[in-house]
């Protein structure tokens, strides 16, 4: 019997229910325990990927992106196999659709790795206005908190940071990575931030200034004034667990 289950077929269907009903578990069930999933879009890009291993920070990233307001379909779908591909495409309610197309290297009929790539529409197709007095989400972390509002399509974060803030100590066991692997573009509206890129390069961004940095970097708050930063690059699974 172990045999039998080991060998089972892909389920495309049960693969479809998942996608456009949003059953998590179903989703979950198709991925081995330890599977990788890495996610490529213009905000992790191919040279700094978004990366998770394990089905718990699978699980983690598909109830984020399950708590948006927006629906999912399965495009099409083809198994050949032990490989399955497929597109799907995802519609926010102002309009905005967000297409992927993903690769799944299958184990035992299960996804052992699944790499993705998916684009947005970059237009703007609806008036909005958010408000941070009311943050759609929280991500709260020793000596700060990011919080989140979804326009367009996208995440926009304003990150609160305290005095002895610092990314390799406060985020770093959180991300699981060595340098956070997100790019930021931001305003600083209070307080000092210092970034250091992999190389060793650093700079400084104050308040009333704005700022562009790579992924591969840390960064903490200078002096004892609270840094408040808010980040127009949309970054989801920041401060989550990517491993």
């Amino acid at each position: 019997m172990a045999l039998q289950e080991a060998r089972r077929p892909f389920d495309s269907e049960l693969l479809r229910h998942a996608i456009e009903d949003g059953d998590i578990e179903a989703m979950l069930g198709q991925f081995s325990e330890d599977a990788d999933l890495e996610m490529i879009d213009r905000r992790t890009p191919p040279s700094a990927p978004m990366v998770l291993h394990g089905r718990e920070a699978i699980g983690e990233m598909l109830r984020d992106v399950y708590s948006r307001p927006m629906t999912h379909r399965l495009d099409r779908c083809i198994v050949q196999g032990d490989h399955v591909a497929y597109e799907e495409t995802c519609t926010y309610p102002d309009g905005t659709k967000v297409t992927s197309m993903s690769m799944l290297e299958l184990s035992g009929g299960r996804i052992a790795r699944q790499i993705s790539v998916q684009a947005w529409d970059e237009g703007i197709t609806e008036a909005e206005v958010a408000d941070f007095a009311a943050p759609e989400e929280v991500r709260r972390f020793d000596r700060g908190r990011l919080e989140i509002m979804n326009l367009g399509g996208g995440e926009l974060g304003r990150a609160v940071l305290e005095p002895g803030w610092r990314w390799s100590t406060c985020v770093k066991p959180i991300a699981g990575t060595e340098l956070c692997m997100f790019p930021h573009f931001g305003y600083v509206e209070s307080g000092t931030m210092r970034f250091r890129m992999a190389d060793g390069t650093e700079l400084d961004a104050e308040a009333g200034q704005v700022m562009r940095i790579p992924s591969g970097h840390d960064a903490w708050v200078l002096g004892d004034e609270q840094v408040v930063l808010v980040d127009w690059q949309d970054t989801p699974g920041y401060a989550m667990p990517q491993s």
